[in-house]
């Protein structure tokens, strides 16, 4: 079973920037899209940004203009990214990443982002 493992959360002022980041075990190459989740306390999980085969974004309209989702292909691994710019407080959740339109891969424990002042 692959293992995914978000990193780079932590809290920050508005207005400030976080990288995020997604390791794969092994090759999920074969997912040909991904995406980067994320979860309020009291709200549904929520698909934020997708990128098609490593090309093709699309974001929520909450964070366009504002996030940038990447993805790096490896031999044995693959890593997903997220950009996160204007960091708003409403921005904050626990952060995920997971198949999109294909079945969900086994969830990591995700990665907080807290946005406050």
């Amino acid at each position: 079973q692959v293992q995914l493992v978000e990193s780079g959360g932590g809290l920050v002022q508005p207005g400030q920037s976080l990288r995020l980041s997604c390791a794969a075990s092994r090759s999920i190459s074969n997912i040909y899209v991904m995406g980067w989740y994320r979860q309020a306390p009291g709200k549904e999980r929520e698909l934020v940004a997708e990128i098609r085969h490593g090309i093709r974004t699309h974001y929520a309209d909450s964070v366009k203009g504002r996030f940038t989702i990447s993805r790096d292909y490896g031999k044995d691994t693959d890593t997903l990214y997220l950009q996160m710019n204007s960091l708003k407080p409403e921005d904050t959740a626990v952060y995920y990443c997971n198949a999109v339109e294909t079945g969900f891969l086994p969830w990591g424990q995700g990665t907080q982002v807290t946005v406050s002042s």
